[in-house]
């Protein structure tokens, strides 16, 4: 047997009871789960915040229907957001990219004055 047809026979296996079905329900909401609050953690932070909380919202919408409708949801605003910024003057696109990069480096100042109590960079470098 090939490892993608051992794969495959466990997966059957796994399905095909109910207490097997439980604990994948369980995984997938724990892995999912985790997933997605490190993403909201991440997301005042300059990086993939928002792009990990979808993937967690991916995980979890293997399994729960609501996930499945939010990620839709969430994925056509997204994609309507992106639609209306292409169409419009490069001015407009500049100025929400400031906006942006203001708002991350805000929440980033406020993030290490508050949460690492750092006042300077002379604070962080000594």
């Amino acid at each position: 047997m090939r490892g993608s047809e051992q794969l495959r026979a466990f997966r059957h296996r796994v399905r095909s009871t109910r207490i097997g079905r439980l604990a994948r329900r369980v995984a997938v909401g724990f892995i999912g789960a985790v997933v997605v609050i490190i993403g909201l953690f991440l997301i005042p932070f300059p990086g993939p915040g928002w792009l990990i909380v979808l993937a967690g919202l991916a995980i979890l919408s293997i399994e729960f229907a609501w996930a499945r409708r939010l990620l839709t949801f969430t994925r056509a605003r997204l994609e309507r957001w992106w639609r209306w910024l292409g169409r419009q003057h490069w001015t407009v696109r500049v100025i929400t990219g400031l906006a942006g990069f203001a708002f991350v480096f805000a929440v980033t100042v406020v993030s290490l004055r508050y949460g690492l109590g750092l006042r300077s960079l002379r604070d962080f470098l000594d």
